[in-house]
């Protein structure tokens, strides 16, 4: 038996404070909270079809370390006015925007250091 993929479910980020992490995804970043996994953590739907969760991994028995080699792109429709808007609600940026010739990007972390960016294409 082959097993076929069928798609992404979601994408899960580490958290050491599900309520930290919770508050940082929909009050700063605006996320609606989905739903809730007890006390281990937590779902945001970004657009209907991909769903970013936060989770302390070691119920998993797997260790905290914060996602920082790569990041999650979030789709914004203007970044400069995204940082901004983030910038006033404490977002630190840890670079300033990026022009990449095809799109825009700009990176931060959220409070347990996973790395994040927002991003807008100049076309679909």
């Amino acid at each position: 038996m082959t097993t076929k993929i069928q798609g992404l479910d979601f994408i899960l980020l580490p958290t050491q404070d599900k309520a930290r992490a919770i508050a940082f995804y929909r009050d700063a970043l605006g996320l609606e909270l989905d739903s809730e996994w007890g006390e281990i953590g937590a779902e945001f739907k970004l657009d209907g079809a991909i769903t970013l969760a936060v989770a302390d991994p070691t119920v998993a028995n797997r260790p905290f370390v914060p996602l920082t080699a790569g990041a999650i792109a979030i789709k914004v429709a203007d970044v400069p006015a995204a940082v901004e808007a983030l910038k006033a609600k404490g977002v630190e940026f840890v670079s300033e925007i990026i022009d990449s010739g095809v799109c825009k990007m700009a990176y931060f972390s959220d409070p347990d250091g996973n790395s994040l960016m927002l991003h807008c294409r100049y076309a679909d």
